[in-house]
């Protein structure tokens, strides 16, 4: 079972839908506890419906917050995939940065011209329907003026300017004109009496405030609500005697009025709280003024919208609702005129008062919806330009235009930036692949001069830096290989067993400062009783100080021992021959003469090495009959000899270093070593070391060799190296060190 369901997450794992996050296991968890409470639920309907109505809100919670949870995990990964390349990213934040902001401004920029449009045609209504209550107003004004003169001569009160009036404009043939002096209703001649239209009595009530206004002398003039039907009204109050004179002017607000309205502007709709038609085209009952207003949004065909009710807000009983249906519906949309054109539709409440009791009825008891299109409402906006408008038309347009080229200007700019910016992080990319692969010849195109390109510059050095190192790495391996081979070479070269003379015990011992050694020491045994030694060092250090190390080597061994051929007679030396450097052969072998040894060396070195190598090269030959050592010193380190009493002679006879100059002839000289004597040859690198106390020196080697002169020539050879290695402390060994030691016996 733990296999199977070891593969099966496996499988999933590598499909990506393994849950890794505690988002994505809460999401998991939510999601198996619903099903598995949907699944009790199930099974209890069975046996226990009420407990699994009790389950029905836990399943359905479990699963909003398995859908929520999921949608945070689905959010993150298209997040993760979608905003991994930095192009992607980009894109998402110029989205975010000009996109978004572009597309809420156009969008606010067209709600605020739908809502600008919208409410300049309800201002066309509105100013129309108060033009005409304005025009009432100023014939009501001058009837008024025209009574109140007839009653104050007390003729009879009739008003000869309403039939001119009613001659001269239509619109007064539907208009009704009302006066009262006092409480009588006076005959006007000329003019047809209305019992429609009933006293104002709230001009009476000082509470009310269109009554403080008429008594203020302003004029009255509103929509009002009386008997059911909707009119307009304006009227004027004059003080003639004892007397109040009060005319009203009245006009339907019907059909025709508004349709006049709306001949240049559309569709114009009326709804009104309790006026409308049925179905069967009777009159509805008219609402009372406190009925409550709410709102019930449909389609004009549905002819729903707004609905009253007479019951008070917060009651408990059962509210009797009706809805505020359109009245009357007048004037048609016109034509489009273009794509853009679109249908406009707007409604506006215009106030009413009740006509019986002088008060103001709630916002939405009369409501105007206006059908129109941009384009008319743009001929009555700019009616009054006359040609203007065709130039400000024409503006518009240019502005449109140039702000389309500019935007279209900056969507290419910021696409080729984009680009330049992607196309740079993608090449550096690819170019880190290629170095993951160890590729370092891989370099990035750069055409340009910006930040980017001085990256790609500088990705492009540090691979070829890399690739430089790289190669240096493998050359210094291959030299280190080389040097390792050398050492094991040179190691060959330093006598590895010595044939210790029964009167003379010797040791030697070299450290190079690096991996080869440039200083040079050897023991040769020339007869039985003879032993050559042999100390140098070589100037500068490494492979070439090594090769010249080798070549002296061999060279000594070649001359002294191998190579050299038996001679009876005096042989000259370079030029300048030097006497006494003879060879005889003795019943042993052959008398080796170091002086001679030397100026040989000194003359291959010369023709077969540059000008600036050369070498200091000490040559002894010990005699053990005798207890002579004869020697000849080429520019050497003068070697030491250090009595049992400590007496110290040094062995300076010689010449110049080997192969500087050409035609050198080296002295010897011979010196008896005494028993106990100990013979102490060394290069620079043991006494010049230096610290904050000065150089080692060579005072402090002959009291440390002195100190320790009876211990085996081994332990004097390690205690000196200690030493000098202390001095020298955690720096660099300066230069190669080497001793030779010799005891005679």
């Amino acid at each position: 079972m733990k296999k199977l369901y070891l593969q099966l997450r496996a499988r999933i794992e590598a499909a990506g839908f393994w849950p890794r996050g505690w988002v994505a296991r809460g999401a998991c968890y939510s999601l198996a506890f619903a099903i598995g409470l949907f699944v009790l639920q199930m099974i209890l309907e069975l046996f226990a419906p009420s407990w699994a109505d009790s389950l029905g809100g836990w399943v359905k919670f479990l699963l909003f917050g398995a859908a929520l949870l999921g949608c945070v995990v689905a959010f993150r990964s298209l997040k993760r995939k979608v905003l991994w390349r930095l192009r992607n990213r980009l894109i998402v934040t110029y989205v975010f940065i000009g996109v978004i902001p572009a597309v809420l401004l156009i969008a606010m920029a067209f709600i605020t011209i739908y809502l600008f449009a919208g409410q300049f045609a309800s201002f066309v209504v509105t100013s129309e329907i108060n033009s005409q209550l304005r025009s009432m107003q100023a014939a009501n004004a001058a009837v008024s003026s025209e009574l109140a003169g007839r009653l104050e001569k007390g003729e009879a009160p009739t008003a000869a300017s309403l039939a001119g009036l009613k001659k001269r404009e239509r619109a007064w043939e539907r208009r009704q004109v009302c006066a009262w002096h006092g409480s009588r209703l006076l005959p006007l001649n000329n003019m047809a009496q209305s019992d429609s239209v009933s006293y104002p009595d709230f001009f009476n009530n000082d509470k009310n405030e269109y009554a403080n206004a008429v008594q203020q002398g302003l004029p009255f003039k509103e929509i009002v609500r009386d008997k059911g039907a909707l009119y307009l009204r304006a009227t004027s109050v004059f003080v003639v005697g004892p007397e109040k004179l009060t005319v009203v002017t009245s006009e339907p607000l019907d059909q025709n009025l508004m349709a006049n309205i709306a001949a240049n502007l559309g569709e114009i709709t009326l709804y009104a709280a309790g006026i409308g038609q049925d179905n069967d085209g009777q009159k509805q009952t008219a609402l009372g003024p406190k009925s409550r207003v709410t709102v019930s949004v449909g389609t004009e065909k549905e002819k729903k919208g707004i609905v009253f009710s007479d019951a008070k807000p917060g009651s408990a009983s059962v509210r009797e609702e009706q809805a505020l249906r359109p009245t009357f519906t007048v004037g048609s949309l016109a034509a489009p005129s273009g794509m853009m054109d679109r249908e406009i539709t707007f409604g506006t409440p215009l106030p009413v008062v009740d006509w019986k009791t002088g008060e103001r009825e709630r916002v939405g008891a009369l409501l105007v919806q206006v059908n129109t299109r941009p384009s008319v409402l743009y001929s009555h906006l700019f009616a009054a330009l006359g040609d203007i408008a065709r130039g400000v038309e024409y503006l518009l347009l240019a502005i449109l235009i140039i702000f389309g080229v500019i935007e279209l200007v900056a969507l290419i700019i910021g696409a080729r930036m984009t680009r330049t910016v992607t196309g740079a992080v993608a090449h550096l990319y690819n170019a880190t692949k290629h170095v993951d692969h160890g590729d370092f010849s891989h370099r990035i195109p750069v055409k340009s001069a910006d930040q980017l390109a001085q990256l790609s510059l500088s990705f492009n050095s540090m691979t070829e830096s890399i690739e430089k190192l790289i190669l240096e790495q493998k050359e210094k391996q291959r030299l280190e290989g080389e040097l390792a081979i050398a050492q094991e070479v040179q190691a060959q070269l330093f006598p590895r067993e010595v044939s210790q003379l029964e009167s003379l015990e010797v040791h030697g011992f070299c450290r190079p400062a690096r991996t080869v050694s440039g200083d040079y020491y050897d023991f040769l045994t020339a007869s039985s009783h003879k032993l050559i030694l042999a100390v140098g060092d070589i100037s500068g250090k490494g492979i070439s100080a090594a090769l010249l190390m080798a070549t002296i080597h061999s060279a000594v061994r070649a001359y002294s021992v191998e190579s050299l051929p038996q001679m009876r007679e005096p042989v000259a030396v370079g030029a300048g021959s030097a006497a006494g450097r003879v060879m005889a052969v003795w019943p042993e072998g052959i008398e080796i003469s170091p002086g001679a040894l030397l100026g040989l060396l000194n003359h291959q070195l010369y023709e077969s090495t540059p000008p600036e190598k050369y070498a200091t090269l000490f040559l002894g030959i010990y005699d053990g009959r005798t207890h002579k050592l004869t020697y000849s010193n080429g520019g050497h380190l003068p070697p030491i000899l250090i009595g049992s009493d400590g007496a110290v002679r040094r062995l300076e006879a010689g010449g110049t270093v080997v192969g500087l100059f050409e035609n050198c002839t080296y002295d010897e000289g011979c010196v008896q070593m005494h028993p106990g004597e100990i013979f102490l040859a060394y290069s620079d690198g043991v006494t010049e070391p230096e610290n904050e106390f000065g150089e080692f020196g060579e005072e402090r080697l002959i009291e440390l060799v002195s100190a320790n002169r009876n211990l085996p020539l081994l332990q004097i050879s390690q205690t000196v190296t200690s030493a000098v290695d202390d001095w020298i402390g955690d720096n660099e060994q300066p230069d190669d060190i080497t001793l030779v030691l010799a005891r005679a016996r």
